[in-house]
């Protein structure tokens, strides 16, 4: 391929935030699902400001870019906390912040917020979109981009390890000034797919649950999941602290019901 092909290739992938389509949240989504991170008047969203201050700190101090944010077990919270953690860093930071909804078998951040999904992530892996930026949304009010997913039943391994993943991480990395991006990812031990996109990631962040993951099953993802470095821990539903209720809800953590 020629400098003038990869030059163009390049310019394609750009992604100018100023230019892309705006989607405001459905109201109704947002009480649902507790998207609070961009409401600094939620006494909720407290614990994000402070996870987003540590984490900023953290990847500036290590260089980390392109964070997976992934959990042992699932049901743990992960893709409430990449949603929130996302829309929180972006009130602070002066670069966009990107959210790429990797876990191709959910594709549950689209649904969270009420959005439809015409084209996604999983389009631009298949080849069906070769134009990045087409599937990008910024959400209203925010420096946050969204690439959300249609649902993938089967073959993820296939997608997240071909020459379209490479092309999609080399796209994001090409991003001009300090862009943070976060992917979220499948619980690691739903599937292989988490360990295949991080071999291309600067770290991950473990979302642990406090009423259900335990001790043996952090040692284990983070044994699997080496030499990626693990930029931090969440806690997730833990009650205490500064005085909020960590506490979100959530379902039990059944592997066979993950995907259905």
């Amino acid at each position: 391929m020629s400098q003038a092909d990869l030059t163009k290739m390049s310019e394609k992938a750009a992604i100018r935030v100023d230019e892309l389509p705006i989607f405001a949240p459905d109201l109704d989504a947002v009480h649902e699902y507790q998207f609070i991170g961009l409401n600094n008047r939620d006494s909720r969203s407290r614990p994000f400001h402070l996870l987003r201050t540590t984490l900023s700190k953290r990847l500036k101090e290590k260089n980390y870019r392109l964070v997976g944010i992934t959990s042992a077990t699932p049901a743990a919270g992960k893709s409430f906390l990449s949603m929130n953690l996302a829309a929180s860093l972006a009130q602070v930071v002066d670069d966009p912040v990107f959210l790429v909804d990797l876990d191709l078998r959910r594709a549950s951040l689209a649904r969270d917020i009420g959005l439809d999904v015409n084209r996604g992530i999983s389009d631009f892996l298949t080849g069906d979109v070769s134009d990045l930026p087409s599937i990008a949304i910024r959400i209203e009010g925010s420096n946050l981009t969204l690439f959300p997913t249609k649902r993938v039943s089967n073959n993820t391994a296939e997608l997240v390890s071909g020459t379209n993943f490479d092309h999609l991480i080399n796209s994001l990395r090409e991003q001009t000034g300090q862009s943070i991006i976060l992917f979220d990812l499948p619980p690691a031990f739903a599937n292989d797919d988490t360990m295949l996109i991080l071999e291309k990631l600067d770290s991950y962040i473990m979302v642990v649950d406090s009423g259900e993951t335990n001790r043996r099953q952090v040692q284990d993802m983070l044994v699997m999941l080496d030499p990626v470095p693990c930029a931090g821990t969440i806690l997730n539903r833990y009650r205490g602290g500064f005085g909020d209720s960590y506490g979100y809800g959530y379902g039990a953590s059944s592997y066979t019901k993950y995907y259905d």
